[in-house]
């Protein structure tokens, strides 16, 4: 097997993974959320009147708090809602097995035996072995 096909592989390992299994149905839960929806299509129009406020050559400092608080608060909502939570722990958990991945994959690319090198970066680490003093 060569690397096109063992990256092609792995692909379909991640694939499989209970994470990214878990993260795409809370992507569909919280795509078929209709009140989380508009609570974002809320949020990202708040958004945008706060960035024409801002762009005003005569802004009115009232309606910018205003609107930096119902962005805020909203936010706040948004957040909470049960089918957010589920996709930001989703997103979370996928996320820190991809950077794991990377990482054994970038340490095997840097020379380190991907068997026995740790599956996190140290803390601290940027992954870029060009300035580092080293992780032994």
């Amino acid at each position: 097997m060569n690397v096109v096909e063992t990256a092609r592989a792995l692909g379909v390992a991640i694939q499989n993974d209970e994470r990214y299994v878990k993260f795409m149905e809370a992507t569909k839960a919280s795509d078929k959320d209709g009140e989380l929806q508009s609570k974002i299509g809320e949020f990202n129009m708040l958004r945008m009147q706060l960035s024409g406020e801002m762009q005003k050559a005569d802004k009115d400092a009232d309606k910018l708090t205003s609107l930096d608080t119902d962005i805020k608060a909203l936010y706040d909502e948004i957040m909470t809602m049960p089918t957010m939570i589920a996709y930001n722990e989703s997103k979370a958990a996928l996320d820190d097995m991809l950077g794991s991945v990377n990482y054994i994959i970038g340490m095997a690319a840097n020379g380190e035996d991907p068997m026995t090198c740790p599956e996190k970066a140290p803390e601290g680490c940027t992954g870029s072995c060009s300035s580092c003093a080293g992780c032994h």
